[in-house]
């Protein structure tokens, strides 16, 4: 059985087909390598593996066919159709983690050191926040934040702080859906030999692929709309530079030991393979929920990239293929407090969407990021990141967008307003 050639065939294929090889029970789908250590054959054998002149498996924490396999997989759609500067398909190698927050940690430490400064935007992940907040300054790692949409003070920050080492962004951001102009940012990076790192969870290769832009090093949590359904935590890293990414990114994920399971990797790759088909539906739905809430008497305002109201309308079409799944929500409400509690008021009418963390998976999720994902947020940084005690994050399912949309209305009506 041999290896699939894709070449020049479409994004969809390369969902299905790419990084599987053929395996020795030639099962149709790659087994679940449910074993922890891999056989030596003999001494030489062991001392050619760790000396690295033989290439093969030896410890799950270092890779197994089926984490390896999804590695592959992800690499070939973050690059899709892209080219290096030689005109040649361009190459990256991706790292499976346990999360999205360990394949962060691995990149972080992996490229700065002590004294090293982060420069940043306001509206991230709250995990990636308190990580920046309360992780790294222990390690004398500081991250400093701007208004990225005003380059002139990105370039100023850049050009007089030479303490800063990466530049690490979010588009579109959680929760706000507010997007960074990523080759305005990598180019004045560049200008000052800094490297740049993005979150692309939200868009999903489908939709943007920032290595397109000048982008060194991406990161997803794989949980979201790559898993699609719920069923297992994860995070990769790709990088372009692969000698870094086989060097020294490779050893700090192994050091770290945030390394992702043979059957996470299982789901993940069964997960990606429809990838395309399920984002096509989840932009629809979300386009017409967007619609919908934008009119609604109990809505203050809606975020979602697909709205000519929305700030970075013109840039999220420069930049990605569509809109997107996700959107948030401003519940009516004179006061912090009367927000807060029609917020509650909304959620808890709910009969259809379910309230949770996460997104990504087949069905609507609706979270309140207030009093959940930026509870430990400072209330500063989560004021200038647009998050209010009335605000909503959605995460638009593949139900009928009609039942969807009734149940948005049900709840909204028993709003205070």
């Amino acid at each position: 059985m041999s290896n699939k050639n894709l070449e020049n065939k479409g994004f969809s294929t390369h969902c299905i087909h790419a990084g599987q090889k053929a395996n020795e029970s030639r099962s149709h789908i790659t087994p679940i390598y449910a074993s922890s250590t891999y056989l030596m054959d003999d001494a030489q054998y062991g001392v050619d593996l760790f000396t690295g002149k033989r290439d093969a498996y030896v410890y799950g924490r270092f890779g197994n066919p089926n984490t390896n396999e999804v590695e592959d997989k992800i690499a070939a759609l973050e690059t899709y159709g892209l080219k290096n500067t030689a005109g040649e398909p361009l190459q990256a190698k991706a790292i499976l983690h346990a999360s999205g927050m360990a394949a962060i940690s691995t990149c972080l430490l992996a490229s700065l050191t002590s004294g090293n400064k982060i420069l940043t935007h306001f509206s991230l992940y709250g995990g990636t926040q308190e990580l920046l907040d309360k992780v790294l300054p222990a390690l004398n790692i500081e991250a400093t934040h701007c208004d990225f949409k005003q380059l002139d003070e990105v370039e100023k920050q850049l050009a007089s702080d030479k303490t800063i080492q990466l530049v690490y962004i979010e588009t579109p951001a959680n929760p706000s859906l507010a997007c960074v102009d990523i080759e305005a940012i990598c180019a004045l990076a560049k200008k000052y030999g800094i490297i740049v790192m993005c979150d692309n969870t939200f868009a999903t290769p489908y939709l943007q692929q920032p290595f397109a832009f000048g982008v060194d090093y991406i990161i997803h949590s794989t949980t979201k709309f790559l898993n699609g359904h719920g069923t297992a935590i994860g995070g990769v890293l790709l990088g372009t530079d692969l000698d870094m990414m086989n060097t020294k990114m490779t050893k700090h994920h192994r050091l770290l030991g945030g390394n992702g399971n043979a059957f996470d990797a299982f789901l993940l790759n069964t997960g990606i393979k429809t990838l395309a088909l399920r984002m096509d539906k989840h932009c629809s739905n979300a386009e017409q929920v967007a619609h919908f809430l934008e009119q609604h008497k109990a809505v203050e305002k809606v975020n979602y990239l697909g709205l000519a109201s929305h700030e970075d309308y013109a840039l999220a079409k420069k930049q990605m293929k569509h809109a997107g799944a996700m959107l948030s929500f401003e519940v009516k409400g004179g006061t912090d407090n009367y927000r807060y509690e029609n917020a509650k008021l909304f959620i808890n009418h709910l009969k259809l969407s379910t309230h949770a963390v996460s997104l990504g998976t087949v069905d609507t999720l609706i979270s309140h990021p207030a009093s959940t994902t930026h509870a430990g947020v400072t209330p500063e940084i989560k004021e200038q990141s647009g998050i209010s005690d009335g605000l909503i994050r959605m995460s638009v399912g593949l139900e009928n967008v009609e039942d969807i949309i009734d149940d948005l209305e049900n709840a909204l009506n028993h709003c205070n307003i």
